[in-house]
């Protein structure tokens, strides 16, 4: 049994103490701890996930109970002979960032002693014969001068790699603290806030001032690993350390005889695996999200340097930094170009992959590159490291669609729709690169639809004979044929047929509207369509059947008379008020009102319908800058500054 005391655990009132999730009982926590005692050496890391779910639930309070438990957690960490150590500092860490970003009433008003009671044997596991243990207790040393301490007297790189990338990250925050004028006392408050900003600042100017000249020494004298872990830890001070140093940056990282170490050395708490050179890269392109020149300069000297050399994984590395790189800043778009077309003949699959990937995102500026894509439209070829879905030949073919070239047409219908064929079948990360939506590369290519639509109207079919009438990719393929308006007319009878079903009848209507009064023979079936069973759904009928060569005034009577009687919050079909023109006129006021007395879609549909009844720019362009302008700001081509300090 490890070292304590179960009399006094089974003392404590755990009754009158609340856990930080009902759904837990706080018996969970007596529970637990006293298995995990007994367990000694056999404890393993599931024993402590009843402790996480009553103590560190991560829902913004520290509860009663973690006071009580700390000692407790405390005893069990520090103790050599209990199995389990890591787990338990990691829970440690997690009270306190708990404390430290949880509204102060959430935080147990006896929280901030307890953690000074503790602060010392907390601390004393920075120093544990342990590294695994040293290195977990990183993130609760609680400022820059016990980190330093640390640095001073650690040997095992594995653990002073992550003291160096944490003493950037403190050094930071006590010079803004001290900027600031004043603190909130994390360290000495166990991470808890107080309430009137006046807690005592621990890390005053001398020990900053100290973790500057030691990063600056290590950057000066250290191994090539721990100088670009300087470079992080320096940018969490200075962002524009690692702009100046760029040079070091892409000589270390191309250099094949370093690459080993990275993998040796490169620890964080809290990360089961040490991370790789590719890791790395990975995160220190983020250092130059605030400098677009250099973050683009980066991704390319990399890529150039690794395809030179024939480092593969380097390749690959630098090809998903350009991926990231291209969805922040688009207009790193002209730099980046000549790096996918020339890695396109790579040897390997992945690389292939991920540079076809990376000009069908260019779209028309990759025409330069057409041919090499022409040839790869039947490869094979699979990213089998990171499982990206779809083969080389589909992203050579989606690039040659976004360019506008013939060559992608024949098969592209059915290579968009095999993973649906027999089932519903996605498979990608959010943050990957992924193969587009079906209606994302066909919508653009109505010019084509006289060659597309054979092989889309044989799809729908299939995929409404395996679905019962409507299925999951429905939607698309109607969005599709909106899209293409009247061009789309040949799949009027796949339209049609969609009117006999509730869940796919409104967006049928909406493709009829679009083709206009060439689908006028579909009148009769989209009045007697099965929607009609909510007042809101004849609004959207009459609209259609007017815009298929109906009858114009009853429809503008049916749709006005429900936009001047139908209250808040939805004031009825204002929208389809905006393809009559002036001839909606009579209801102007009353748009005008909507537009004034709404919020969201609701007021930017009554400013785009009012603009066009009354032909007048002014107030609906003012309206509209206040939805556009925003997004406009928030996703210039320059993207976003962010400084990425940790992992």
């Amino acid at each position: 049994m490890t070292g304590i005391s179960l009399e006094a655990l089974d003392a404590v009132p755990w009754d009158r103490l609340e856990s930080a999730l009902p759904q837990h009982p706080v018996q969970e926590v007596p529970r637990a701890l006293r298995r995990l005692a007994l367990a000694g050496w056999a404890a393993t890391e599931e024993d402590c996930y009843p402790l996480f779910f009553c103590l560190a639930a991560g829902n913004g309070r520290v509860s009663s109970a973690a006071t009580a438990a700390l000692p407790y957690v405390v005893g069990l960490a520090a103790d050599p002979g209990m199995g389990a150590r890591v787990t338990l500092v990691e829970l440690l860490e997690c009270l306190f960032r708990e404390a430290a970003t949880a509204e102060p009433h959430l935080v147990d008003e006896e929280w901030p002693a307890a953690w000074r009671r503790h602060r010392g044997a907390v601390r004393a596991l920075l120093a544990d014969p342990d590294p695994e243990v040293r290195r977990a207790a990183i993130p609760v040393a609680g400022g820059v001068a016990p980190l330093l301490e640390r640095w001073r007297a650690e040997a095992d790189p594995t653990v002073r790699l992550p003291v160096l990338l944490a003493l950037g990250v403190a050094a930071a925050e006590a010079a803004d603290a001290a900027t600031e004028g004043s603190a909130a006392g994390v360290a000495e408050h166990g991470g808890a806030r107080v309430k009137d900003g006046a807690a005592r600042v621990e890390d005053g100017a001398e020990p900053v001032e100290e973790a500057r000249a030691v990063l600056a020494g290590v950057l000066r004298d250290g191994g090539p690993v721990m100088k670009v872990a300087a470079m992080h830890a320096w940018a969490c001070l200075d962002p524009d350390v690692p702009v100046r140093q760029a040079d070091l940056l892409v000589e270390i990282l191309t250099d094949t005889d370093v690459r080993p170490q990275f993998e040796a050395v490169w620890w964080v708490p809290g990360v089961e695996d040490a991370f790789s050179r590719e890791d790395v890269v990975s995160w220190t392109g983020s250092l130059f999200d605030h400098a677009p020149k250099t973050a683009a300069s980066f991704v390319v000297r990399l890529a150039e340097a690794a395809d030179r050399i024939g480092d593969t994984d380097l390749c690959r590395a630098a090809l998903d930094e350009a991926w990231r790189l291209l969805v922040l800043r688009p207009s790193a778009a002209p730099a980046l170009l000549p790096v996918a077309g020339g890695l396109l003949a790579n040897p390997d699959d992945a690389v292939r992959l991920k540079a076809a990937n990376l000009l069908a995102m260019l779209g028309r500026r990759a025409a330069v590159y057409a041919d090499r894509l022409a040839t790869l439209v039947d490869d094979p070829g699979e990213d089998g490291v990171t499982f990206i879905e779809g083969t080389v030949g589909d992203y050579a073919r989606w690039a040659l669609a976004r360019i506008g070239d013939m060559r992608a047409l024949p098969g592209l219908v059915e290579q968009l729709y095999e993973p649906y064929r027999e089932h519903y079948s996605r498979s990608y990360c959010n943050g990957d690169p992924r193969l587009p939506d079906i209606d994302d590369v066909l919508v653009p290519l109505r010019a084509h639809a006289d060659v597309l639509l054979p092989a889309l109207r044989e799809v729908m079919r299939h995929h409404a004979a395996h679905n019962g009438g409507h299925g999951p990719l429905t939607g698309a393929f109607l969005r599709v044929l909106e899209a293409w308006g009247q061009d789309a007319l040949p799949a009027l009878p796949e339209v049609v047929r969609l009117l006999d079903d509730t869940r796919g009848s409104l967006s049928a209507a909406d493709v009829l509207a679009a083709m206009g009064p060439a689908a006028a023979c579909a009148e009769p079936a989209l009045r007697g369509c099965t929607i009609l069973d909510h007042p809101a759904n004849h609004w959207k009928v009459a609209w259609a059947a007017w815009r298929i060569g109906g009858d114009a005034p009853s429809a503008l009577r049916l749709i006005g008379n429900a936009v001047l009687h139908e209250e808040g919050p939805f004031y009825g079909p204002v929208y389809l008020l905006a393809g009559f023109g002036p001839s909606a006129a009579p209801y102007a006021d009353r748009v005008r009102h909507i537009m004034e007395n709404t919020e969201g879609r609701h007021r930017m549909q009554a400013a785009v319908t009012l603009w066009s009844i009354t032909g007048e720019p002014e107030p609906s362009t003012s309206v509209l800058e206040d939805f556009v302008l925003p997004i406009a700001t928030a996703t210039t081509a320059t993207g976003p500054s962010v400084t990425r300090c940790g992992p």
